[in-house]
C-alpha cells in the first residue's frame, strides 16, 4: 500500500468529524433509498453510505486513487424506544463520536457523559483490523446499541 496507515487513519478521523457526526452534506444516494455522506481530500476518498435512523445499517470506505482500501461495517439498533428515541439517540451519538475524534482517534475505547446518557465505546485491534461495540446507558440501563467491524482492503 502507497499510504501509511498513519496517513489513513487521520483521514478516516477528519472525514468522520466532516461527515455524520459533523452533520456533513449529503450526497448522491449509491443505492436506493440510502443516506450517503461523502469527504475526499487529495487522492483520498471517504464515502459512509447507511439505511435507517433508529434501527440502521450502514458501511464506510476509504478509495486511494480510485482504489477501495479500506472499510467498515456498522448496524446500530435502539433497545428501549419508549425511553430513547431516534432522535436522541442520534444526538448523544454525534456528541460523544465529536469528542472522541477531538482526540484524534476513532479507536482504543471510549467513555463519554452526555444529558441524555452515557456513550460507551469498546473494541479490539487498531485500524488495519478491528471490531467493536457501543452502547448507551442512562441509570444502568442500556438503551441503544451498535456493532462494527472493518480493516483494509487487499
Amino acid at each position: 500500500m502507497e499510504i501509511s496507515l498513519e496517513r489513513l487513519e487521520a483521514f478516516i478521523i477528519t472525514a468522520k468529524a466532516a461527515t455524520y457526526a459533523g452533520n456533513g452534506k449529503r450526497v448522491e444516494s449509491t443505492r436506493p433509498g440510502s443516506i450517503d455522506l461523502s469527504y475526499e481530500d487529495g487522492d483520498l476518498l471517504y464515502r459512509d453510505s447507511y439505511f435507517g435512523t433508529g434501527d440502521f445499517i450502514g458501511e464506510e470506505v476509504v478509495w486511494y486513487r480510485g482504489e477501495p482500501i479500506w472499510a467498515m461495517n456498522y448496524y446500530g439498533y435502539i433497545l428501549v424506544p419508549e425511553e430513547l428515541s431516534a432522535e436522541e439517540s442520534g444526538k448523544v451519538i454525534k456528541e460523544s463520536l465529536t469528542a472522541l475524534y477531538s482526540e484524534g482517534r476513532f479507536l482504543s475505547g471510549f467513555k463519554h457523559q452526555t444529558s441524555l446518557g452515557i456513550y460507551i465505546d469498546t473494541n479490539v485491534g487498531d485500524v488495519s483490523n478491528f471490531h467493536g461495540m457501543e452502547w448507551t446507558e442512562r441509570g444502568g440501563k442500556r438503551l441503544y446499541e451498535l456493532r462494527y467491524h472493518g480493516g483494509l482492503i487487499e
